[in-house]
């Protein structure tokens, strides 16, 4: 038996994260801020309670009787983590004096014999053990020196048993923990326990809230967290005078006693998890209250009483249901912690600036739109949360850089002349030849034939509205019933329009009966063909050549125009305009010039081949416009029409405004039409409301798995969510309230048109006005900015800025003209990127110095990768007139090898993009853009330049054709010679039950280049190593209705070795992350797939929680990782590593992590395990 053991001054073993008895000093500051995590980590906060005084002692600490240690005798023994089952009864005799001993982590199933002889025992810690009880106490009676015992993660109580009466006669006992077990109920006498100071018994089952514990007189810590069915407290708590930390998180409260306000001790209190309405009227008298933590109630108004707290330090009320908060906040002028995040606040009152002391301000995830004046007054703000709110004023992008920057720009905003410009994006978006391109330019026509009429007949009238246009109007227009002005339904249902504001020939459209179903325990969600995406009917299309409208004050070429004769009816002139766009487009449109509303207009190809690049041009704030062809539409292909598009723009840009309309209407009868129309609406709202209700089925499954104990969850790999953690699924169902909160705005019902009929493009004219000047649905139209912002704009896009970049010193120098300085330049341009007007991005290494400004231009750029014609590309690249014939059939070979293989050398791409590239930097830069958009990789990137000119060649994942890389023998489990491989595998599989974002996979794979060596890619599976192991990344769509989308990340190594396996994938799970966080409405899962499963070749292996651990949080069971390891150690052997690494976290650095590893082997090699 190996026994870890010093003597004097002993190491204290380590103990679990719970109250320890602090001698009477001041209390370090350094404690107290560390509360602030209290509101998120109830459990990981206690860990810092270690720090905190708990008053002096009641009297003199006796001098111990008896024998004291002799000098080679230890006074302090560690016995963690040994595997053991009995101590040996020699033991006490032959450590009498021993004062501190740890048996934690070990597998004692009754208190072991031996401690009878440890009298002068002054701490036990007997947690993480087996003891189903303490048997009638007797081998705890002689400790009477005993001062502290922990029992806590225990199975206490599990078979009904009560704890021995002889606990209280333990006359020293300072802290006592039973936290983590079984017990329903305490015994009378813990009463007699009057030196107790602390007492730990959370996450119990008591029904009530002991009797006993109200006769502790010298009580001042005591945690009653998670006994969910205490629900009540008595009015004699009062009695605990003494009490300075109260803990009664999660304990089922609906309301608190006025005895809890008699606690005049009392300087933390935590309530967080309950279900409290209210306060009592008396809370007021807790004058020494410091922290108070009130998270996650049903709070609907702020709790006055709170204002009467002159000492609270740190005030905690999140997840709660505040819509206002009191105007004499200012009153809490010692607060330096205020939570108040995923409330319902519209905004903050004008005092919140007087809060001088506050360092914490947490309010993300809350309806505010406006910050007070004065807000940088706020400058010892150093945490400071503020998104997800519709904020206005300040800009987003200035508010989540931090304090100093809204001062900045409130001062800039108090001493400029305000500025107004509306410029709105649009976007259209459709399946290819919906009739985008026909529809965008009928638009534009129209209004330049009203421009026309207008200047003709000598109008003065606005251009917008007809003379008498009257605020009702237009919400009729947009589809609002009179008594709904100004009131907008949000959330998941559509927002109706009536039938009178559209067309004659439009049903009224109610709501459809749905019915119940959910979306990952059933199929349905997932409609055949979602995968396919059919091809519509085109409408009339005609090519007539000719230079395209300015965009930016730059010509576009490529491009159809619109020049034709202003006093011309519509009807005839759409025969010469065309019908199909080149790729993605993107053009400026005054649409109201008397207001100059403007509409940034992005045309999205309907191709799926442009999917690796047109996320990045669906943004918030913009309007959506979904184009559908009725003339082809039938009800089976709803999904690739319309449902299909709905679920990419709503994981991507959560809360989108979306506006339904249906071309071709000429080409449909009446009857046709409207029962079309009706379709679309009726599928629209099945859709919704079943995603919808899948959601909240899963938020139900979480509430559910909360009530439980953890250890209950633990008890059996098929439960659900096994092994996670209660913050894991805090979190889980934070992201679920958010989904469910942030559905798409769809304007309803369809609007069709007929681009032959001028009425109806007027009147589609008309719907996107009145509904980009709808305040509740587009506030930031109607920000006022600086008036440095907008001369900044105009420099950027002024008509000589022909270049397609700007460099940073070049984008600072037009900052310093329109009167930004360097560090306010970048909020500018961040507004200017998030608003879609031109690409800065601030975190890249290379990229940041430039400005790409010149988004037409740069479009061409991305359009040309996209496309897949050869003829296209051939021209392109044959341009030059005096190429020889070899050189042509060079370059025909370099095309046929990139449409089937993605491989281009850099001289073939400097020749496609020969009108935008000028020098050799240039084509650098650009090829540096693409591969941080995911669209390439270099396959043979060299670390200095290349000494016999070797052409550096570059690989498009997206042009990848043949279906398998050149692994298929490891894929399969067997090598060359097709033996079974004897390996371990780990694998982790993410799982998209709703939609995969289209282009993801391509962009991974471009991403992960950096981490990889001999790689080899198929369309849907890369091969590759890391050092020497190798690593699997596979997609694997979905198959019809009964199989998700699901990505995978594999690796395998032998048993010894199988922590090279996680370092492996670990850099590749983290680039993953990095891009679905680019997804905010996204859901998806992460498991951990069973080891012994996959061995042997199981269709369905068991699939464990997502708790992967990563930079941005998550966590891994590692328990599992071990779980199908058993092929050469026993199942005695995985029992310990499993409860060895139960609450383990991954350290940052794997190194810490092996020599944690090596530890374990060494103990089991002691231990002969």
């Amino acid at each position: 038996m190996a026994l870890a053991a010093s003597g004097g001054c002993a190491e204290r073993p380590a103990a679990r994260p719970g109250p320890t008895l602090a001698m009477a000093e001041p209390e370090p500051p350094a404690a107290a801020r560390r509360w602030r995590d209290a509101a998120l980590r109830a459990r990981e906060l206690r860990c810092s309670l270690r720090q905190l005084s708990l008053g002096p002692r009641a009297e003199p600490e006796p001098e111990p009787e008896g024998p004291r240690p002799g000098p080679g005798e230890p006074a302090a023994l560690s016995l963690s983590g040994c595997g053991l089952e009995e101590l040996p009864e020699g033991l006490g005799a032959a450590l009498g004096g021993l004062r501190v001993l740890s048996l934690r982590r070990n597998r004692l199933a009754r208190l072991p014999a031996a401690l009878r002889h440890l009298g002068r025992l002054a701490e036990l810690d007997l947690s993480h053990n087996r003891l189903g009880g303490l048997g009638d106490g007797e081998a705890l009676a002689p400790l009477r020196e005993l001062r502290k015992l922990s029992l806590s993660h225990n199975q206490l109580g599990a078979d009904g048993a009560a704890l021995p009466g002889r606990l209280g006669a333990l006359p020293q006992l300072e802290e006592l923990d039973l936290s983590f077990n079984r017990l329903r109920r305490l015994p009378e006498a813990l009463g007699r326990l009057q030196r107790l100071r602390s007492l730990d018994v959370d996450h119990n089952q008591l029904p009530a809230f002991p009797a006993p514990l109200l006769e502790l007189g010298a009580l001042e810590e005591l945690d009653c967290s998670g006994n969910r069915q205490l629900r009540a407290l008595p009015e004699g708590i009062a009695a605990l005078r003494r009490l300075k930390i109260l803990w009664l998180s999660g304990t089922g409260l609906g309301a608190l006693p006025e005895g809890l306000c008699q606690l005049p001790a009392l300087e933390s209190l935590m309530l967080d998890g309950n279900q409290l309405r209210a306060l009592p009227p008396g809370f007021g008298r807790l004058h020494r209250l410091k922290m108070l933590n009130l998270s996650s109630n049903l709070l609907g108004e702020f709790p006055e009483a709170v204002l009467a707290l002159p000492s609270v330090e740190e005030l905690y009320l999140s997840r709660n249901q505040l819509a206002l908060l009191p105007a004499h906040l200012c009153q809490l002028r010692q607060l330096r912690a205020l939570w108040l995040d995923n409330n319902r606040i519209r905004y903050l009152p004008d005092s919140i600036v007087q809060l001088h002391s506050l360092e914490e301000l947490v309010l993300q995830g809350n309806q505010i739109a406006i910050l007070p004046e004065g807000f940088g007054q706020l400058s010892r703000v150093s945490l400071w949360k503020i998104k997800d709110n519709p904020l206005i004023q300040p800009p987003y992008e200035v508010c989540m850089k931090g304090i100093p920057y809204i001062a900045a720009y409130q001062q800039e905003l108090a001493h400029s002349q305000p500025a107004l410009k509306p410029r709105l994006k649009l976007v259209l978006m459709g399946l290819k030849d919906a009739g985008k391109t026909l529809l965008r330019k009928c638009l534009m026509q129209e209004e330049r034939q009203r421009d026309s009429q207008l200047a003709a007949a000598g109008k003065d009238a606005g251009r917008t509205q007809p003379r008498g246009y009257s605020m009702q109007q237009r919400d009729i227009n947009l589809g609002l019933a009179p008594e709904r002005v100004g009131k907008i339904q949000q959330g998941h249902c559509l927002i109706t329009e009536p039938r009178d504001a559209l067309s004659p020939k439009d049903s009224s459209l109610g709501p459809a009966s749905v019915e119940q179903q959910d979306p990952l325990l059933s199929p349905s969600l997932r409609v055949a063909g979602k995968t396919t995406l059919e091809d519509c009917s085109t409408e009339h299309q005609d090519v007539c050549p000719s230079p395209s409208p300015p965009v930016n004050g730059e010509a576009q070429t490529g491009h159809f125009p619109m020049l034709l004769d202003c006093h011309a009816p519509l009807r005839p002139l759409v025969a010469g305009l065309p019908g199909t766009s080149q790729g993605i487009e993107v053009t400026d449109w005054t649409a109201d010039a008397e207001r100059g509303l403007t509409f940034i207009v992005y045309e999205l190809a309907g191709d799926p081949s442009y999917d690796v690049i047109q996320s990045f041009f669906l943004s918030p704030g913009a309007l959506y416009v979904l184009v559908v062809n009725l003339s082809a539409y039938t009800p089976h292909r709803f999904y690739s029409s319309v449902g299909y598009f709905l679920h990419w723009l709503g994981a991507k840009v959560p809360h989108a405004v979306v506006c339904m309309v249906g071309t071709h209407a000429d080409l449909c009868a009446e009857r046709e039409l409207e029962e079309k129309c009706l379709d679309i609406h009726h599928q629209i709202a099945l859709q919704e409301k079943r995603d919808a209700e899948g959601l909240q089925h899963l938020a139900q499954q979480v509430d559910e798995a909360l009530g439980q104990d953890f250890d209950l969850r633990c008890s059996s790999p098929h439960t659900a969510f096994h092994g996670v953690s209660d913050k894991n699924l805090r979190r889980k169902k934070a992201q679920f309230q958010y989904l469910l909160n942030h559905r798409l705005q769809i304007l309803s019902p369809v609007l069709p048109i007929s681009c032959q009929d001028n009425d109806h493009v007027c009147r589609l004219r008309e719907k996107l006005l009145s509904v980009a000047e709808h305040r509740d649905i587009f506030p930031n139209l109607h920000r006022v900015l600086p008036k440095s912002w907008q001369v900044l704009e105009e420099l950027h896009f002024q008509p000589q800025a022909q270049q397609l970049w700007l460099s940073w010193w070049d984008s600072a120098r037009l900052g310093l003209q329109a009167g930004l300085t360097e560090d306010r330049l970048q909020s500018a341009l961040s507004y200017l990127h998030e608003s879609g007007k031109l690409l800065y991005f601030e975190e890249h290494l290379t990229l940041r110095e430039y400005v790409f400004h010149n988004l037409p231009r740069l479009i061409d750029i991305l359009n040309v990768f996209c496309q897949r014609d050869a003829t296209v590309l051939l021209r392109k690249l044959l341009r030059d007139t005096q190429t020889d014939e070899l050189k042509a059939t060079q370059l025909h070979h370099y095309v046929e090898g990139f449409l089937l293989y993605g491989l281009l050398p850099a001289h073939v791409i400097r020749l496609l993009l020969k009108p935008h590239i000028q020098s050799r930097e240039d084509l650098l830069l650009i090829l540096e853009l693409l591969e941080k958009m995911g669209l390439c990789y270099c396959i043979n990137k060299p670390k200095c330049k290349p000494l016999n000119g070797a052409a550096a060649w570059y690989k498009f994942p997206c042009y990848v054709k043949n279906e398998v890389p050149h692994a298929e023998a490891w894929i399969n489990g067997t090598n060359l010679s097709g033996q079974s491989l004897v390996i371990e595998q780990l694998q982790i599989e993410y799982i998209f039950p709703f939609i995969f974002p289209p282009g993801l996979f391509a962009r991974y794979s471009v991403q992960i280049n950096s981490h990889v060596v001999q790689r080899s890619d198929g369309k849907y599976q890369i091969y590759a190593y890391r050092g020497k192991v190798p690593v699997v990344v596979s997609y694997r769509p979905a198959r019809g209705t009964l199989q998700p989308d699901t990505l995978s990340i594999a690796s395998h190594a032998s048993l010894p070795n199988i922590w090279t396996a996680w370092q492996a994938i670990t850099p590749l799970v983290e680039e993953l992350n990095v891009l679905l966080h680019e997804w905010p409405g996204l859901y998806y899962t992460v498991h951990v797939l069973c080891s012994k499963c996959l061995k042997r070749g199981s269709p369905n292996p068991h699939a464990f929680p997502d708790c992967i651990e990563s930079h941005s949080g998550e966590k891994l069971p590692f328990c599992h990782l071990f779980l199908g390891l058993g092929s050469k150690l026993s199942m005695l052997k995985m029992s310990l590593l499993s409860c060895y690494y139960r609450e383990w976290k991954m350290p940052t650095d794997l190194l810490h992590m092996l020599a944690e590893i090596k530890l374990l082997v060494k103990i089991m090699i002691l231990l002969k395990l």
